[in-house]
């Protein structure tokens, strides 16, 4: 029994504040059509320096990131670091897309003059925490921290659904809430959603 509510009360604090995220987040996620947004678009134009141009004209392959030296002179221009992001390379340009939670942002140079233009939209904080809850755009980080949230959470689930049971025989009411709680949502799919 102490072992139980042991594992149930540090699963609980652990995952508290993600929780409350992503319960706040699935309503804003259920009501993103209400939510008025107006997202800032920044847009930027930099050069090529000369000295690496020859950089552009090389050989790429398809995917190959921009060159070091051209990441790290553009990135303060354009306030948008290219280092280490897969590029795509064509005959007359290079794309970089650099999408992240809450906006999306891009780069494009022309290889044959040096010409960058960028662009950033960021879609507000509601758009960020919502990208959050779907893990779009937000690395192998937040990807296996998702992971071990949700392993958290049906910790606490289990551990709270033994407890349940142990105090089933004083509070008759538990098993009814429980059935309900597994009843509900299965009708309202099976009878709403098609």
């Amino acid at each position: 029994m102490k072992q139980l509510i042991t594992w149930h009360w540090i699963s609980a604090a652990v995952s508290l504040a993600t929780m409350l995220l992503f319960a706040i987040t699935g309503i804003t996620l259920n009501h993103a059509a209400s939510i008025a947004a107006t997202p800032v678009v920044t847009t930027g134009k930099a050069t090529v320096p000369p000295r690496l141009m020859r950089l552009l004209a090389a050989p790429h392959a398809a995917d190959a990131p921009l060159p070091d030296a051209i990441a790290a002179e553009l990135a303060p221009l354009l306030h948008l670091d290219a280092h280490g992001k897969p590029a795509e390379w064509s005959d007359d340009d290079v794309y970089v897309a650099m999408p992240g939670p809450g906006r999306d942002a891009w780069i494009s140079i022309a290889r044959a003059t040096g010409a960058a233009t960028s662009e950033i939209t960021d879609r507000g904080w509601i758009a960020w925490a919502n990208d959050l809850h779907k893990g779009r755009n937000t690395g192998a980080v937040w990807f296996w921290f998702i992971d071990l949230f949700a392993a958290a959470c049906v910790l606490f689930s289990l551990t709270g659904l033994l407890l349940l049971q142990l105090h089933a025989r004083r509070r008759p009411l538990t098993w009814p809430l429980v059935a309900f709680s597994l009843a509900l949502p299965l009708i309202l799919a099976v009878v709403f959603i098609h």
